[in-house]
């Protein structure tokens, strides 16, 4: 006999939908229920979920300063 511990097991518990903390069902997995995929697609898509940064927006992004011929040159005409 060894004196090495017993290995331990992974303990699964049950995995909660990220939208609403139910109970996740297999058809609709991560979520709990179509609803709760749609409301999670619905922040997809109006870009609801960022990452902060300290980064000014650049040409391509909404908010940033726009193509070459709509800048200001600081010179009136």
């Amino acid at each position: 006999m060894t004196d090495r511990p017993i290995p331990l097991r992974a303990v699964r518990t049950a995995a909660k939908c990220p939208t609403c903390g139910k109970e996740v069902v297999a058809e609709y997995r991560p979520f709990c229920s179509k609803r709760c995929a749609d409301i999670d697609l619905g922040r997809w898509l109006k870009e609801g979920y960022r990452i902060e940064t300290d980064e000014a927006p650049t040409d391509e992004e909404p908010g940033g300063p726009g193509p070459p011929g709509n800048r200001p040159t600081g010179q009136e005409r």
